[in-house]
């Protein structure tokens, strides 16, 4: 029976749903959810926060800040209070509601940035507060989860080797792209272990990380409008790029079998799909995609039809559309 006495020292690490009856290809998904914070984030900030203990960072009367979407900021939220430490979220008109109020129910504050950075978006005008409120006052520890190598080293030294344990012969792996921390520790991994598997990064369509025009996007958690420091895209294999109305219409149909998956997975299992369907002839493939986060913190947003249909034109049902095999539609490589 386990015993805890800090909430982030639990996390299922071998957990998998097999998807291949709801989307139609062979699929693992590596279920990264089932811990206190409730989503994969909790790995990098719990990484990130014993380092700064042991490099002196962190004392006691520390208030740590830092930019995130939300399920970053809930994982900081948990451990500032187990910790001892105040926390300052500094997030956006992105960051849903339910998480807003997650953070704060730990103790956390939690400050909406409304105004987007010309040229950088909302992610830059966000960066640039975090940085003058640390140049301001001393009692602020900026963690910087966008250029901190804490935040790759927790997945190098965990989730890759754990979904390595659990497939030996696997083949493709499908990680979504944010910070690009999971992307970076898991692709880093396997580039020196287990190099014949192929890395696919799963990106949204708006996000500018791997090279593409920033566009409107509403759903937290995956793309950035600031290129991450962490990112390496020699690491990477491949690109798949991924519509909202296609994260939505996965996310919907993996729900109506009783998985309800966040916005983050959304993503991830529709890049993965569109990839494993648009492959040429072969035998199966052994393929494994991370799931990030689980759906309740998107039930005003991803589940709800009125959201949907007031910023889409063409609102996503449960049904999974046809996925697109077509090699030029949004699938880039990353050389």
């Amino acid at each position: 029976m386990p015993v805890i006495s800090a909430p982030h020292e639990i996390n299922m690490e071998d957990l998998y749903v097999d998807l291949g009856a709801v989307v139609d290809v062979p699929l693992y998904l590596k279920c990264e959810s089932f811990n206190f914070a409730g989503s994969v984030k909790l790995k990098a900030a719990r990484e990130m926060v014993l380092a700064a203990e042991r490099d002196g960072l962190l004392a006691p009367g520390s208030v740590l800040v830092e930019s995130s979407s939300g399920n970053l900021g809930i994982a900081l939220s948990m451990i500032a209070a187990s910790r001892g430490y105040g926390f300052l979220c500094v997030t956006d008109s992105r960051c849903n509601p339910a998480s807003r109020r997650q953070m704060q129910a730990l103790g956390a504050q939690v400050l909406t940035i409304s105004r987007p950075d010309k040229t950088r978006g909302l992610l830059g005008a966000r960066l640039d507060y975090v940085q003058r409120l640390c140049a301001y006052d001393p009692r602020y520890v900026w963690l910087n989860q966008y250029d901190n190598r804490h935040n790759w080293l927790a997945h190098y030294r965990t989730t890759a080797p754990a979904i390595a344990e659990q497939f030996p012969g696997l083949d493709v792996v499908f990680i979504g792209a944010g910070t690009t921390g999971t992307l970076m520790g898991c692709a880093r991994w396997f580039r020196e272990h287990e190099p014949s598997v192929t890395v696919v990064a799963v990106d949204s369509v708006g996000s500018v990380t791997f090279g593409g025009p920033p566009a409107r996007r509403l759903i937290p958690g995956l793309g950035a409008g600031v290129r991450p420091a962490l990112l390496d895209p020699g690491l990477v294999d491949e690109v798949v790029m991924v519509e909202e109305p296609e994260t939505i219409a996965t996310c919907r149909a993996m729900a109506r079998r009783g998985f309800l998956f966040g916005g983050s997975t959304g993503t991830v299992v529709s890049g993965a799909r569109r990839w494993l369907a648009g492959r040429p002839g072969g035998g199966p493939l052994v393929s494994v995609a991370i799931a990030p986060d689980q759906g309740d913190r998107y039930l005003d947003s991803v589940y709800d039809p009125e959201w949907v249909a007031e910023h889409y034109e063409e609102p996503a049902g449960a049904q999974l559309p046809a996925p697109r095999t077509d090699p030029s539609s949004q699938l880039v490589g990353a050389g």
